[in-house]
């Protein structure tokens, strides 16, 4: 039987959260369209993605010692551990779904997921920052595809109301990239692994699969400093089983109102839920009822809406 996990899967306690009041709307870019139609993530003008050193050092990466010794902890596991598919059949859908998936490099873990070849990036809101003033120090973030490819993303938009984040990869070590012959010189452009939102939301009882990063601490033991042993990446299986009754599926301020039963563990947040048959994201694994032991997320109605131009906070 799979561990019980406690009611938060976040990086520290959560604290007060920002009144909505303050949120203002910006459009990030999405396609048009109708109201049905699958949202098309478009990043006009992107910057030129950085090529970052292998190995990085910490003048190049801003990281101390510590950080970088975290960073390559989980770099090296990723390298040479094959990640385990819960399923007697493993379609293409759902080991794109492992690629597209990224684990945060700091201690605390966390989980984001690739919805655009560019490097766009989805994630809990925080797992960025809890507040608006920790946000403004905290834009800047690292991570690690599956593969154990290091990138480097910024915050562009924040919604702690739905607790959706959106990053872009800024820098990225050489993994994924294409190459371009123009006269004598190449130019190297990136193409990440990446999923999509599924067109529509799912059904009740929809078979879901969870790809998220357990914290190495066991913070279920009395004992400080006890290490789990889970794997850097793990993928676990499980079922939709709808909204939280009376709960705005657009309020995730407190506790996700998307309800499934994946297992998780702290440092989940942010893991992509998403379907066994297609790969396709329906949402975002984020915290847990301690009072039914149901996971709770960010359903596909939240992450709809934030990329269609819903009120985010721009960076």
């Amino acid at each position: 039987m799979e561990e019980t996990s406690p009611r938060r899967t976040r990086q520290r306690t959560r604290q007060e959260r920002l009144a909505t009041g303050i949120i203002r709307s910006h459009n990030i870019g999405v396609g048009q369209g109708a109201p049905s139609a699958v949202p098309h993530i478009s990043s006009p003008a992107p910057p030129t993605i950085i090529h970052l050193p292998t190995p990085l050092t910490s003048k190049q990466s801003g990281l101390s010692s510590a950080e970088l010794r975290i960073l390559y902890r989980k770099h090296n596991w990723l390298r040479t551990h094959n990640i385990h598919i819960p399923l007697h059949k493993h379609a293409p859908s759902v080991i794109q779904a492992i690629e597209a998936t990224l684990v945060f490099a700091q201690e605390e873990a966390g989980t984001a997921v690739c919805i655009s070849q560019e490097g766009l990036l989805l994630t809990c809101s925080h797992c960025v920052a809890e507040t608006e003033e920790e946000l403004t120090s905290s834009k800047v973030k690292w991570l690690l595809f599956a593969s154990g490819q290091v990138v480097k993303a910024d915050c562009v938009a924040w919604d702690p109301k739905r607790d959706i984040a959106l990053l872009r990869i800024v820098a990225a070590q050489r993994d994924h990239q294409s190459s371009t012959t123009i006269g004598s010189s190449t130019q190297h452009s990136f193409i990440f692994p990446s999923i999509t939102l599924s067109p529509n939301s799912p059904a009740t009882n929809t078979l879901l699969l969870c790809i998220g990063h357990p914290g190495s601490e066991d913070l279920e033991c009395g004992t400080p400093g006890q290490k789990t042993d889970y794997d850097v990446l793990h993928v676990s299986k499980g079922a939709f089983h709808g909204y939280a009754l009376g709960q705005d599926p657009h309020d995730n301020s407190e506790i996700g109102a998307l309800m499934h039963d994946c297992w998780t563990y702290w440092g989940h947040s942010g893991a992509p839920l998403v379907e066994r048959d297609t790969g396709n994201l329906v949402g975002l694994h984020s915290s847990w009822d301690d009072q039914t032991g149901m996971r709770r997320g960010v359903g596909w109605d939240a992450l709809r809406a934030f990329l269609q131009g819903g009120k985010v906070i721009l960076l």
